[in-house]
């Protein structure tokens, strides 16, 4: 089943609807995987006795999973979180759930797997321990099979979730079952956890041969004949090949089984037509089906070349990547699929082809939608190692727990053909001492152990090689370089032969819908570490691209330096999205990222437009700014844009000339004196025009203006739809610079789960049924609500604006 579905929502007592539906119907449904996010007890503080089964959780909250408590928080200076991690509360809390199984289910083998909890999870079924997972990044799964209960009797599950000890990280990190979790019913017999292992050793347009290993666990204490059966079928379900292996296997035992299969003449998976096919595995005991089990698959092969960089069966193809923290905004860490897909299509839609999940094991809801859209993923593991970055961070538990958290890592991720790099860890502090050699061989070497398909690399800071023993240890096999573009003609020299890619880049700061004059010169703020510098009172930055980080550089010069080498595989701009947490260059209130081309919202940046116009075969002719200023005032107007030879800029029906861009520009300006009326540009190619772009000076407000990026969402519990929200004068134009109150209520099929505008420093909560609008803008997320009714959006503010409403269906 997909992940992001839900079973039907009862009580605080939940009954395993799947399980029983599947045990009523047929034995063909041999594994049962079973949503187990609904109808948990919350509450904060340390509660130890909820392990016991007569505890009483009347006072508890009761919550659907997946739940982040620190976004339901108030932002505070005094968290001790501080605004690096957002400024939001983090604490101790625990999560209790009941369930009853039937009395079918006690000869089959159940566990449970959390997909991420943060962090320090410890588990208990029954009173019983099940174990501690403190990285709060990493899937696991535990055996429940020995502790249940079945029929009327019921069973308690207690999470216990501690992420009191702070600082614990350099950016947000959310608290709780953040990720998804599900209840898997298994025959004794059955495809181990994460058992299966696809590659495909040679592919091309005519063939494909594929090594497939399964690991067969057999719970029972008897051993057992089986008969594996392995289909590969293609996107229509359509069987392209098909083993049958037969064996022996000894009771408490897994076996691994290996099967070799060709395909002929196979879709190729690329960026651009993500062909996926699917490995589906039966294992029969004698004639009876007793497990099913589906592994995704993707037939391509990749390449990193010392001087022509990155390709992609066989095309030469330059890595157009972002950098994305696992936040989704309003949402907190919340991973839902809907608000993932949506950042992602974002993304798409300007270009992007590549993702790199910094700096921890991503959800599997982004790995499972890259495969589907077509982005390439370097998967990273770890932002520290032994040396810590900040008091509370991973290093705490490096020596007990890095191995086994890195060997799950690529056993969880190594199927998806998404994924094409492994990173080891992110600007690592063991870079510059000798312990660098040995633990980049070390986590090389478990990498290798388990998968030898794709490079491990590591993004690094340090581009002098004597000084970077991380490069030294001559382990990775691809070199990732963290920012360093005015260093890059000299590469190849100073690492002789090496693959390269620029793991992370950029570091500009923008608020969207800000604009400062002029803008003739790049600015860092500040200029080094530790300066003051000139920023503005209200912890903006312009939207312009020309302020960044003093160990960064603007968009526009970073890109200019990563197409202009062959050498270098690509760029991964730091940030998609804006974050929560590291609101730099600000101190509180300021409590998110200023980083992204994209705002924490999900508004574009006015950047988001050069990437588009070099990224994309979209035909791009973007303005900026707006066009709402003081008369007579002299504005610097920019145009971004692609496949035409020049632009004509009028104002008012009066030409103001045209211009083209020059050697490596990236866009065109014109300093233009403000005269309210209509900014308009036509952009042409051999004298035809190509596209024309208009910009009009708005006046007073006049109507609320509800966009939803979705018409209709399904009654699941999961759904999403995202409402824009802005002010609108009598021609329609969309007032630029509004920060108007609005009031929300929904009824119907949804509920308000997050509001937002992508103001950095905004103190105003995620979690509110109001939001004001910033620079003209504020989006209000709705979920379903499990109700099969249709939703009613009402929008209000005050003054003689009336009110607006946005009807969504429920399916």
């Amino acid at each position: 089943m997909n992940l992001h579905k839900s079973v039907l929502k009862k009580s605080a007592t939940a009954i395993i609807v799947l399980f029983l539906v599947a045990c009523a119907s047929t034995k063909k449904e041999s594994r049962i995987v079973a949503d187990f996010n609904p109808d948990w007890n919350f509450k904060l503080g340390d509660h130890p006795t909820a392990i016991q089964a007569n505890f009483d959780a009347n006072d508890w909250r009761i919550l659907d999973l997946p739940h982040d408590w620190s976004i339901e928080g108030a932002f505070s200076k005094d968290h001790p979180t501080k605004p690096q991690q957002g400024a939001l509360p983090a604490g101790m809390g625990w999560y209790r759930k009941s369930f009853t199984l039937p009395e079918s289910a006690k000869n089959k083998s159940i566990a449970v797997e959390f997909d991420g909890v943060f962090c320090n999870s410890e588990v208990w079924i029954n009173g019983n321990y099940l174990g501690k997972r403190p990285f709060g990044y990493i899937s696991f799964s535990y055996d429940l099979t020995k502790y249940l209960n079945f029929g009327n009797q019921k069973n308690y599950i207690a999470v216990k979730v501690d992420n009191d000890a702070q600082p614990s990280s350099r950016w947000y990190t959310g608290s709780g079952i953040y990720r998804n979790v599900r209840l898997v019913t298994t025959d004794k017999l059955h495809v181990a956890h994460w058992g299966t292992v696809v590659t495909t050793p040679e592919v091309s347009k005519g063939k494909a041969t594929v090594d497939y290993n399964v690991s067969i666990q057999n719970d029972s204490d008897l051993p057992k004949e089986f008969k594996v059966v392995t289909n590969i079928l293609d996107a229509n379900n359509r069987s392209v090949a098909q083993l049958e292996s037969t064996g022996k296997i000894g009771a408490n035992t897994i076996l691994e089984k290996g099967q070799k299969f060709e395909v002929k003449n196979p879709k190729l998976w690329d960026t651009e037509n993500p062909n996926l096919y699917k490995v589906v595995t039966k294992i029969y005991e004698k004639s009876t089906l007793v497990d099913n089990y589906e592994t995704p698959l993707g037939f391509r092969y990749f390449a990193f070349d010392a001087e022509k960089g990155f390709s992609l069966n066989g095309v030469p193809t330059k890595l157009l990547g972002v950098c994305l923290h696992h936040d989704n905004g309003a949402l907190g860490a919340v991973a839902n699929f809907h608000a993932i897909k949506r950042k992602l299509t974002i993304m798409k839609e300007m270009g992007v082809n590549a993702i790199r999940t910094s700096h921890n094991p991503p959800s599997l809801e982004l790995l499972q939608l890259c495969d589907e859209m077509g982005l390439i993923v370097q998967d990273e593991v770890f932002d520290v190692w032994k040396k810590k970055k900040v008091t509370n961070d991973y290093h705490k538990y490096w020596d007990e727990w890095h191995k086994r958290d890195l060997e799950d890592f690529i056993k969880r991720d190594r199927n998806h053909p998404s994924v094409m790099m492994w990173s080891i860890g992110n600007e690592i502090r063991e870079q510059f001492d000798s312990t660098g050699v040995r633990i980049t061989r070390e986590l090389a070497q478990i990498v290798k152990s388990l998968d030898k398909t794709r490079p491990v690399t590591s993004a690094l800071t340090e581009n002098v090689p004597e000084k970077n023993f991380i490069y030294q240890s001559g382990a990775l096999d691809l070199l990732g370089f963290n920012y360093k573009h005015a260093d890059y003609a000299t590469f190849p020299e100073r690492f002789k032969g090496q693959k390269i890619i620029a793991s992370e880049s950029v570091s500009a700061y923008e608020t969207r819908g800000r604009y400062d004059m002029p803008t003739d010169s790049i600015r860092f703020w500040p200029k080094k570490y530790g300066e003051t510098f000139d920023g503005n009172p209200d912890l903006t930055v312009t939207a312009f691209d020309n302020i960044a980080s003093y160990w960064g550089t603007t968009h526009e010069e970073n890109w200019k330096a990563a197409k202009k080498y062959d050498f270098i595989a690509g760029t991964f701009v730091w940030t998609g999205f804006d974050y929560i947490g590291e609101p730099d260059p600000y101190p509180y209130p300021a409590r998110s990222s200023y980083f992204g081309i994209v705002d924490l919202a999900g508004f574009p940046k006015d950047v988001y437009y050069m990437y588009q116009s070099e990224w994309s075969n979209k035909t791009v002719l973007h303005l900026l700014p707006h066009w709402n200023w003081k008369a007579g005032q002299m504005i610097d107007v920019w145009a971004y844009y692609n496949n035409a030879d020049e632009v004509e800029l009028f104002l008012n029906g009066k030409s103001l000339g045209s211009k083209a861009k020059k050697g490596d520009e990236l866009h065109i300006a014109w300093k233009v004196p403000f005269e309210a009326g209509t900014l308009k540009a036509i952009s042409r190619k051999d004298g035809k025009i190509v596209k024309e772009t208009e910009i009009h000076t708005a006046g007073e407000a006049t109507k609320i203006d509800l966009k939803s990026d979705k018409t209709s969402i399904k009654n699941d519990g999961y759904d999403l739809a995202y409402v824009t929200v802005s002010l609108q004068d009598k021609n329609g134009n969309s007032l630029p610079t509004a920060d108007n109150l609005i009031n929300f209520k929904v009824s119907g099929g949804a509920k308000i789960v997050g509001v937002d505008n992508g103001y950095q420093a905004s103190l105003e909560p995620f979690k509110a049924d109001y939001r004001k609008l910033y620079n003209g803008k504020c989006v209000v997320i709705l979920q379903s609500n499990k109700k099969a009714e249709n939703i009613t959006l009402e929008a209000t503010t005050a003054g003689n604006i009336s009110l607006e409403t946005v009807s969504i269906k429920v399916e």
